[in-house]
């Protein structure tokens, strides 16, 4: 893949489609269909990503969306702070600060693929998301359903109390615009809708239209969405997320580096390779 075509593919142009399968909106009066495309078409790899056995996860179709925010304070029925999370103590400490959702007080730069507050540059992704689901009880123990329930949850094998929850993948879906969001937090309203979250059934809160999932200032920006309004969501394997503005900054920007120096190591041992094969004798 040619520098033009990786640049096009850190911006969000659909390079990518055929491989993450892409939801095609008719218009919002109508009902979008879902499709997944199949068939044995060769499907073009990631850029530098690790290609490794992929699970396909179901769609969550027209689900109520919410803008929330790290640092975000208590508001009318909202009674609880963003300042913490249900996985970090402290995070809006290790964020870096507040994540002011004005727009006036943000970056968002489709050329240089910057989403952030522009009074700092956050320490961990601000393409976040919540869910109304929490896998874990006390920092000793999980709910009792969560290993049925959670289709990694045995691949992980955590310790009693370790969320396997956090900082998990997910594509997300706004007309024809999609974006990917790693789970920080859980919500909106509720928290132990695992038949929503993991099963098929439709979200249970009646809050703000039944929303379903909260949405951080970044990815409404990056989307050109508003609160209350649906997306399509499904999670991903970690191998399945291309490089975008969703690994531009935090851990997921450390994650990209490291498979750009894996990536540039094998170069280097393919090239080692190749010069003593081409020095040793015919025949050898």
């Amino acid at each position: 893949m040619d520098y033009r075509m990786i640049k096009l593919a850190c911006y969000g142009i659909s390079l990518m489609g055929l491989d993450l399968g892409i939801l095609h909106a008719q218009s919002s009066s109508t009902t979008p269909r879902v499709v997944v495309q199949t068939g044995a078409r060769p499907v073009r790899p990631q850029p530098y990503a690790v290609q490794t056995t992929r699970s396909v996860y179901p769609w969550k179709t027209h689900i109520t969306s919410t803008i929330f925010w790290v640092g975000e304070q208590p508001s009318g029925r909202n009674l609880t702070p963003n300042c913490k999370s249900s996985w970090d103590t402290q995070w809006a400490i290790n964020f870096g600060g507040y994540d002011n959702p004005d727009p006036a007080a943000r970056i968002a730069n489709h050329t240089t693929g910057e989403f952030r507050p522009k009074a700092f540059v956050p320490k961990l992704n601000p393409f976040y998301v919540a869910l109304p689901y929490n896998d874990v009880l006390t920092y000793k123990e999980h709910k009792p359903e969560a290993s049925r329930v959670i289709p990694w949850f045995s691949r992980m094998a955590p310790r009693p109390g370790k969320t396997v929850l956090k900082g998990r993948w997910l594509q997300i879906v706004y007309g024809r615009k999609y974006a990917f969001a790693q789970w920080e937090d859980c919500g909106p309203w509720v928290t132990d809708d695992w038949q929503y979250v993991f099963g098929n059934q439709r979200p249970k809160t009646a809050e703000n239209g039944a929303a379903g999932i909260d949405l951080s200032p970044s990815l409404r920006d990056y989307l050109g969405l508003k609160s209350g309004e649906k997306v399509h969501w499904r999670f991903v394997d970690d191998a399945q997320v291309p490089y975008g503005p969703w690994k531009k900054f935090g851990g997921a920007q450390a994650q990209a580096k490291d498979l750009v120096a894996q990536q540039k190591y094998l170069d280097y041992l393919r090239q080692k390779r190749d010069e003593e094969f081409r020095k040793k004798p015919l025949g050898q």
